[in-house]
């Protein structure tokens, strides 16, 4: 089902009517439309029959564990989930993503900021719209998506997989700046929890081989608390 930016259908599991209702009623003023159950036998059954864009899934509910509704739906869908609870532990986050949620929202919380969030989730769960070329060029540089081979003034590069793909993903947003987090997510893992610093680390081998300087960059530059933008070559459309 493709999505509209401030659309969709999200399925809330959530007990506390306290908590559900004014979110329910938050995700229908941004455009979305909202279907709610207290229970983990409803979250099954209109996860089957509605056909949600996303769940946002509470852990604690009256008649089961979250985390066995989540393995539930991870058996026969792909549907995005978001895992709500009020424990925030480093452990329960992780379980909860190994489980195969896509998020973890920690109560209280902001309704504006988990709306963002469901947005940024849908966003990435979309296929690609746009079929990218199968070769990318800016300037002397040249990478061939098909063949996986990269070369510099037609002297070929020694990259590696993770290499290859996160040259790849900066030259295919040429001039526009690509968050850490989306890079760990198309690179890596979309349910990557943990440290970005392998990101650095990929980023100063790669800068290396493009015998790039990252004081005066001609391919990657650092967006400092943001994450890294691929300069465009001049005269080259981003």
């Amino acid at each position: 089902m493709a999505i509209q930016s401030g659309s969709g259908r999200i399925l809330v599991v959530e007990d506390e009517e306290s908590i559900s209702e004014p979110f329910a009623e938050a995700l229908r003023r941004a455009g979305f439309e909202a279907v709610v159950t207290p229970t983990a036998a409803g979250a099954l059954e209109l996860a089957a029959s509605e056909d949600p864009d996303l769940v946002m899934l509470d852990l604690a509910l009256p008649d089961g564990d979250g985390r066995d509704v989540c393995r539930e739906l991870r058996r026969h869908s792909d549907v995005p989930i978001m895992m709500l609870t009020a424990r925030g532990t480093e452990l329960d986050k992780i379980v909860g993503l190994e489980l195969g949620a896509d998020d973890y929202v920690v109560k209280p919380f902001s309704a504006a900021e988990v709306i963002s969030r469901i947005r940024a989730v849908l966003r990435r769960s979309q296929p690609r719209q746009v079929e990218l070329p199968a070769t990318l060029r800016a300037g002397e540089l040249e990478l061939d998506r098909a063949t996986r081979i990269a070369t510099l003034a037609e002297r070929r590069l020694d990259l590696s997989r993770k290499e290859f793909d996160l040259l790849a993903e900066l030259m295919s947003h040429a001039g526009r700046v690509v968050s850490r987090e989306d890079l760990m997510a198309k690179v890596w893992d979309s349910n990557w929890f943990g440290s970005t610093k392998t990101l650095d680390v990929h980023i100063g081998w790669l800068r290396r081989k493009l015998e790039d300087d990252p004081a005066d960059p001609a391919y990657i530059e650092t967006v400092r608390g943001v994450g890294f933008r691929f300069v465009a070559a001049e005269g080259e459309e981003p």
